[in-house]
């Protein structure tokens, strides 16, 4: 018997999760508003045991059997009447992007007991059951946020009972009802009456990001237990496998159903949609799987995908083909953050036209069969323009969902290369190993990889192919991410090592900056090389937008490569870069490579990483920077990143002056040609050209010797025409 309403459930909760959210979109439900706030729970059976009978029931079973038993009483209806009256709970929350909300949900005033009115107790029982239980009644957990927020609004607070751990009697039967007991004894105490708000009895199984932390696979996240100061016991955590119990988990539903701006819709597709999650969650990101029992039908977020630019104004999704998929739903955004609503295509390819060729564009996308929608993909992007000058593959290959992964790096990057006036397409690491995309087609690619770590291979088999054969043709390749050596070295296989050494050309020297995790988080280019000029080069300690880079890793040179970075204030174990211009391989034509131990996207601020880029794209394109190389008449004006970037004190400009775009000064009226350089307040400082010019490519040399470090801005007028760019002076 107890089969069939396990099965029964599971398809249940199939039919629960089949339709996550949209982007920004609150549906309505076919649930009216006048039952929000009601459970569907079974009425209790007129022969049901009382909760001290059961808890004496079940105090010689096996977890497996007790767990069972617990799980058929709630699914029966053996729950207290007062547990089935919520509380309801109104709020004013922020999204994403800070607009208010107004929000209404509704959660029960205990923790889940088994028994009646008079005669109950509070079952700590694991994350499977209660999700279980919970679709059975459309119900849910609560996240840390809506925890927190339960607990402020409590009626009775009470101060959390503790036990020593003794061995393994916390997780027994007899430790649970010694706990009820207790907090009876207080409950009464504080003249608590059954169906107030009660808070500080017990740490709540959670709804979190971390249950898809794939190097914790089914775990339970745990969270709270609030003191009398406020102060949470728990803090949040998956540390526990999902079938461990003690008796200070409890289990506190919520309606699923709750009204935002007066619209119904669920928590789950509020926690799922990447603006609105924030309404209800205070950790990074929307949650992928917002339940511990996920449907296996829905489709799986899509990972093989990627964006082309072939023609002027327009950009191309490539999907890879997958037959049980009938549409996709396209997102675009000029920021990566702000996405219009979706198109909806049945095919494996869509165009993007009427673009701004001078703009980046970022996409994400959903799946959809005849089960529902998939979670959002991670976010790439391209720019609109035909030429294949310059242009840079970058390839998000940071998969793990660890604590900062917003799956949207590709705006650091972007960017980044977009300002050193170089153009870019994008790519998943899954579009690359499936043959969408081809390393060889490009002169630079940009390997994103995060902390990516042994949780979720930096580099697979095919990958470390693929990237040989891209460095033995002669390719450029930047790559950078904090776990790298870590993956490929210290853990790694006799391919791997072989691949680090020979394509990286790099060893694990230490897992952090001078051995200590959480310590260093700055680093510096090494005098005389390529980035002799940054000296102070800052990565995200999880406090400056992205994650926290705990465990940069700390690199050796080998197979004639060089040191171009190290970390600061490190004695040992300091290297953060490496660079190598030579054969890779068995190759016959040089390749370059640029790889740092610490992820570029958590590099601050914007102009020290725009500054990193240029310098990278710059060597490894060549650019000379001599007139001489300029003998062809420009098409379209021009206005380069000035060159190094940041300097001291002298750096070089290129602009250009294409044919009939402006008179010329044997025609009528001359063409003026104005470079002005002014400081942060939009004060000039120096007047480079004011002069009519012919058409043509120049460069010059700006020396700021007389003035203060700092961000400064340069802008071309030439006519109609008007462009501006900023450059960091460091001395």
């Amino acid at each position: 018997m107890l089969k069939n309403i396990l099965i029964i459930s599971a398809i249940a909760f199939s039919a629960i999760f089949a339709q996550p959210s949209r982007s920004r979109v609150i549906e309505n439900k076919t649930k009216g508003l006048s039952s929000a706030g009601i459970l569907e729970i079974p009425p209790r059976p007129n022969d049901a045991i009382s909760g001290s009978e059961f808890m004496e029931s079940i105090k010689n079973m096996s977890i497996t059997n007790r767990e069972n038993a617990i799980l058929n009483e709630i699914l029966s209806g053996n729950i207290p009447d007062f547990l089935r009256q919520l509380v309801p709970h109104e709020a004013l929350f922020n999204d994403l992007n800070g607009n208010p909300h107004q929000v209404k949900y509704w959660v029960m005033p205990d923790y889940l007991a088994i028994g009646s009115d008079t005669n109950f107790c509070r079952v700590p029982t694991g994350p499977i059951n209660a999700q279980t239980a919970a679709d059975s009644f459309g119900a849910c957990m609560p996240t840390r946020k809506l925890v927190d927020h339960i607990y402020a609004n409590a009626a009775i607070k009470l101060e959390p009972v503790t036990y020593t751990p003794v061995g393994n009697n916390n997780e027994k039967v007899e430790k649970f009802i010694e706990h009820n007991n207790a907090i009876e004894a207080q409950f009464t105490g504080a003249g608590g009456i059954l169906g107030q708000l009660v808070g500080g009895t017990k740490k709540d199984v959670v709804l979190s990001n971390k249950i898809t932390d794939p190097s914790r696979p089914d775990h339970v996240v745990i969270y709270g237990w609030h003191r009398l100061n406020g102060v949470p016991i728990q803090p949040l955590t998956n540390i526990h496998i999902n079938t461990y119990v003690d008796y200070s988990h409890g289990i506190r539903l919520l309606d699923s159903d709750i009204i935002i701006d007066g619209d119904t819709t669920t928590i789950q597709n509020v926690l799922m949609d990447e603006i609105l999650y924030k309404i209800l969650s205070d950790e990074a990101g929307p949650m992928i799987q917002p339940t511990y029992i996920l449907n296996p039908n829905l489709p799986l977020k899509p990972a093989s995908f990627g964006i082309r630019s072939e023609n002027e104004g327009e950009i191309k999704i490539v999907i890879a083909p997958d037959s049980e998929i009938e549409k996709y739903h396209l997102y675009l955004s000029r920021n990566g953050l702000d996405f219009d609503f979706p198109v909806t295509i049945t095919s494996h390819e869509y165009i993007f036209n009427s673009l701004p060729p001078d703009s980046i564009f970022f996409i994400k996308l959903t799946a959809e069969n005849s089960y529902g929608i998939s979670p959002v993909s991670e976010v790439l992007a391209a720019v609109p323009s035909s030429s294949d000058e310059n242009k840079v593959l970058v390839i998000n290959g940071f998969d793990r969902s660890s604590d900062g992964n917003s799956y949207d790096f590709i705006r650091q990057h972007g960017n980044a290369i977009f300002n050193n006036g170089f153009l870019f397409e994008s790519a998943t690491n899954d579009a690359v190993t499936a043959g969408l995309f081809s390393l060889t087609d490009y002169p630079i690619a940009d390997y994103i990889l995060g902390d990516e770590s042994t949780a979720d291979e930096t580099f697979s088999t095919v990958e470390q192919n693929l990237v040989s054969e891209f460095l033995e043709s002669g390719g450029c390749l930047f790559v950078s991410g904090s776990e790298i050596a870590w993956d490929l070295d210290y853990k790694g296989s006799a391919g791997d090592k072989s691949f680090i050494m020979n394509y990286l050309k790099a060893r694990y020297s230490a897992d952090a900056p001078g051995g200590v995790s959480g310590t260093y988080y700055s680093a510096e280019g090494i005098p005389g090389e390529l980035f002799n000029s940054l000296t102070q080069i800052n990565f995200d300690n999880g406090t400056h937008g992205t994650f926290n880079v705990k465990y940069a890793d700390a690199l050796l040179s080998v197979g004639g490569s060089k040191a171009v970075m190290k970390y600061k204030n490190v004695s040992s174990n300091n290297i953060a870069g490496i660079s190598y211009d030579g054969i890779f391989g068995s190759g016959t034509e040089a390749g370059k490579l640029i790889y740092l131990g610490f992820p570029f996207e958590t590099i601050y601020p914007e102009e020290i990483r725009d500054s990193l880029m240029g310098m990278i794209l710059h060597h490894f394109s060549d650019v000379t920077l001599q007139e001489e190389d300029y003998t062809e008449t420009p098409d379209q004006f021009y206005l380069s990143q000035n060159y190094p970037n940041p300097f001291n004190p002298v750096t070089k400009i290129i602009y250009a002056i294409p044919l009939n775009k402006t008179p010329l000064s044997g025609g009528a009226g001359g063409g003026l040609v104005t470079l002005k350089v002014y400081d942060a307040l939009g004060k000039e400082v120096a007047a480079l050209i004011n002069e009519i010019k012919e058409p043509g490519t120049y460069q010059l040399d700006f020396n700021a010797s007389d003035l203060h470090s700092g961000v400064y801005f340069y802008r071309l007028e030439c006519g109609k025409f008007t462009e501006t760019k900023k450059m960091l002076l460091l001395k």
